[in-house]
């Protein structure tokens, strides 16, 4: 025994040591934050067979969280407006740092890292300017804060990183927040949502809607292989809701999905998450809102399919599967029509896969 710990603390001296991967935490195909029974809050790795992996305790409830690309790390972000994301060891089970928040600013539930896991990337609220700013933190210094730019526009919600690169696309949802108003909606008349592409700290391409549609706030965001950005949205208006679901391929217009009005009412305004299918050919989305899952053909933008579920919300896939978790303790293989209840579990809104942001 001794001679294997002084053999592994040569390795270890030398940069020999094999560095731990996401198969020392055991090998989870999505991470979640959820609610439980007893009124903690947690992280948990599931496998691809919906079998819980482990339980990480979370100070307060999460959102959704960013999973390191080679170590098992994950940060889970607070629930909007929060001002910390605790960054945890998903082999140990141990939170290993706690980022908050410069003064003045809080996250918005979502970040994203580099291409090679060294900077992670958050969305933020400087909420005294009223303008979305994007947080730098260090990896290899313990996720120091490092840096910031602009977002690209007001509300910054989701961000992802582009296939193979470090462009990042993010989600600026319009709507403005302030820590003193809660989860108040503010500068609703006013809110000018878009999609903004961000290479080396630079905004380089921003897209924006139809100004019939400035109500309709973009706030979550998938990316296919190719590129293909799908966006899903919350309407903010007062008269019937618009089309919810979109995607968008750099340098060229944004495409808005078709859908009748009857199936649009069913959705109640509300895109809670969204995922492209393995192939990218399918785009599907969620409403906790309407208790129901939208597919639809990403090359056309038509509705093919909804299925009832409720609280739907958390929305990935697997090979061959369409996963889907719900504020019920459910996870459900839409495909395969399979259900796995952990009713002493609460998922919360986003249920991220360990393939990252492409597919």
């Amino acid at each position: 025994m001794a001679n294997r710990r002084q053999f592994l603390t040569g390795l270890l001296a030398t940069g020999l040591a094999p560095l731990p991967t996401w198969a020392d935490a055991g090998s989870p195909a999505f991470l979640s934050a959820a609610a439980r029974a007893d009124g903690a809050y947690v992280l948990c790795g599931t496998s691809t067979d919906r079998d819980i992996l482990f339980q990480i305790p979370l100070p307060a409830r999460g959102h959704a969280a960013a999973a390191h690309p080679i170590k098992p790390l994950a940060v889970a972000f607070a629930r909007r407006p929060g001002a910390f994301a605790v960054v945890v060891d998903c082999a140990s089970g141990q939170s290993i740092a706690m980022l908050n928040a410069p003064q003045g600013r809080h996250f918005y539930g979502h970040g994203a890292f580099s291409l090679d896991g060294a900077w992670l990337f958050t969305t933020e609220n400087d909420y005294e300017a009223g303008t979305g700013r994007v947080g730098v933190w260090d990896v290899s210094a313990g996720f120091q804060r490092a840096a910031e730019f602009a977002s690209g526009g007001i509300g910054p919600h989701d961000i992802k990183r582009l296939p193979d690169t470090d462009t990042l696309v993010v989600a600026n949802g319009g709507i403005d927040t302030h820590p003193d108003s809660g989860r108040t909606k503010l500068i609703i008349a006013t809110m000018r949502p878009n999609l903004s592409y961000i290479a080396d700290g630079k905004v380089v391409e921003v897209v924006t809607l139809d100004p019939d549609y400035h109500k309709n706030s973009i706030r979550h965001l998938s990316v296919a292989h190719d590129g293909n950005v799908a966006f899903g949205m919350q309407w903010q208006g007062d008269g019937p809701a618009l089309p919810l679901v979109g995607t968008h391929m750099r340098a060229k217009a944004p495409h808005l999905f078709s859908i009748e009005s009857t199936e649009l009412r069913q959705m109640q305004g509300y895109v809670g998450s969204i995922t492209f299918g393995q192939s990218g050919a399918e785009v599907i989305a969620t409403s906790p809102r309407g208790g129901l899952v939208q597919r639809f053909d990403a090359t056309v933008g038509a509705l093919t399919n909804q299925t009832p579920l409720e609280d739907a919300c958390g929305v990935a896939n697997a090979p061959g599967e369409v996963i889907v978790t719900t504020g019920t303790g459910k996870i459900v293989g839409l495909n395969s029509d399979l259900t796995t209840a952990h009713a002493a579990l609460r998922w919360d809104n986003h249920l991220i896969s360990l393939k990252h942001e492409t597919l």
